[in-house]
């Protein structure tokens, strides 16, 4: 399907989704909204897409966040179920996503960031929310992402300081994963995604899904007790590739997974 602000580009298992408003720095505004749940809805139902990539149109910016003019002049406002970009609130997707972020990445753009597992950055990349300065707070889930990625004192400086950090900063606090040239960006965030790739994809779900819903139980124990009666876990039990992966270590050759 074709959208109007996000384009969707297929490389066998892998998908990269481009937020594509570069006139307003790929901030987003209710109709993106939308268009990116339908296209992570899409996603997420195909079982031949395995990773996602989330970047920014053009070389200045990733998402400077929510479209504040489109606000101001009384544009349509909301959002659909699954939150700021379809992605915020979007809390039973287990196929990964990479952020490869170019540019700019500004409130809502840094909560895009965050709601994705892993973050790429270029030289380039600014992370900030700044929602204080404007009289707003970073609701989408920044303010509880944050914290539980860097720790609580490390967040808080940057949440009740509005400041910028740098992609080099992002990276000693843990938020980054990697930093590159601003050429060699989308190149990483492939390479990284392939990785993802040779692993049985099945398995990748189900310990996505174990990471972040054990981070939920109120102990290691329950976590533990509690991870069988996961769906992604319980899918992986009854796949094919459940079979297939000791299989191929058997036989001595590299597993056909098919990621159901």
């Amino acid at each position: 399907m074709t959208y109007e602000f996000v384009k969707v580009e297929r490389d066998g298992p892998i998908t990269t989704f481009t937020l594509n408003r570069q006139d307003v720095m790929n901030a987003l505004h209710s109709p993106a909204h939308f268009e990116l749940d339908d296209a992570f809805n899409a996603f997420a139902a195909d079982p031949d897409q395995w990773v996602g990539i989330v970047t920014g149109a053009g070389d200045r910016a990733f998402s400077a966040g929510n479209d504040l003019k489109h606000q101001a002049g009384g544009g349509k406002m909301g959002s659909p179920a699954s939150g700021f970009a379809g992605l915020t609130s979007r809390f039973d997707l287990t196929k990964p996503l990479i952020a490869a972020v170019n540019g700019v990445a500004m409130g809502g753009g840094f909560e895009i960031a965050l709601a994705c597992d892993i973050i790429v950055a270029s030289e380039k990349a600014v992370f900030a929310l700044p929602e204080p300065r404007v009289g707003l707070a970073a609701l989408a889930g920044g303010l509880h992402r944050l914290p539980r990625a860097i720790g609580t004192k490390r967040a808080m400086s940057m949440i009740l300081t509005a400041r910028r950090v740098s992609a080099a900063e992002g990276k000693d606090l843990g938020f980054v994963h990697e930093v590159t040239a601003p050429e060699d960006l989308m190149r990483a965030a492939t390479d990284l995604a392939k990785v993802i790739c040779e692993l049985g994809p099945m398995s990748i779900r189900a310990s996505k899904e174990a990471v972040y819903k054990g981070l939920d139980e109120p102990s290691l124990e329950a976590a533990l007790k509690g991870q069988n009666k996961y769906p992604a876990i319980a899918a992986l039990y009854t796949s094919e590739d459940f079979k297939e992966g000791p299989l191929a270590f058997a036989q001595k050759r590299a597993p056909n997974w098919q990621g159901r």
